[in-house]
């Protein structure tokens, strides 16, 4: 964690003890789990659904390895795709942590996981999720829904007019 940023609660996505089971209603997640190891995925995930309460949701955000992929086939590892500040990023930094940072020292940027739409609803169900929905966003990233519970149709609705804006299909896991 870095500490400039003056979190509310310092802890790991491993390890929520300190927050009470069910007592959270929506987890957001932005760039995070791409910095554990593979082992350490489905702790954090199941970490997100213990803290949520029966109707909480969590919203996740990633990069997405398929876009990547086919960046890297069409123009290589370090092309600029898009600027940060006054950097550019290449396909080279989504797969492996933004370069500029780490070189400032900022090791905990590495990223040790990639993931699919695929790969990334799986390891949401396995933790316990009830429905995940997923998307590209045409911009490098993934974006998930996990809901603890299955929504109900307007919440549904909603959710998907907000975050989804990808015309691509939704993945849908709503396991039995």
């Amino acid at each position: 964690i870095d500490a400039s940023v003056m979190p509310d609660v310092v802890a790991s996505m491993t390890d929520m003890s300190m927050i009470a089971t069910g007592s959270v209603d929506g987890l957001y997640s932005s760039h995070n789990l791409e910095h554990l190891y593979p082992h350490e995925v489905l702790v954090a995930a199941k970490e997100f659904v213990r803290i949520l309460s029966p109707e909480g949701m969590a919203l996740i955000t990633l990069p997405d390895l398929e876009q990547v992929a086919r960046s890297i086939v069409e123009h290589g590892l370090e092309v600029p795709l898009f600027h940060a500040g006054q950097n550019s990023v290449a396909a080279l930094d989504i797969l492996y942590g933004f370069r500029p940072a780490m070189a400032l020292g900022n090791t905990y940027m590495a990223h040790r996981m990639g993931f699919t739409a695929n790969t990334l609803a799986k390891y949401l169900v396995q933790a316990g999720f009830c429905q995940v929905d997923v998307q590209p966003d045409g911009a490098w990233n993934l974006w998930a829904v996990g809901y603890k519970r299955k929504p109900d149709p307007e919440t549904e609705r909603m959710v998907r007019r907000t975050v989804f804006r990808s015309k691509r299909q939704t993945v849908v896991f709503v396991p039995g």
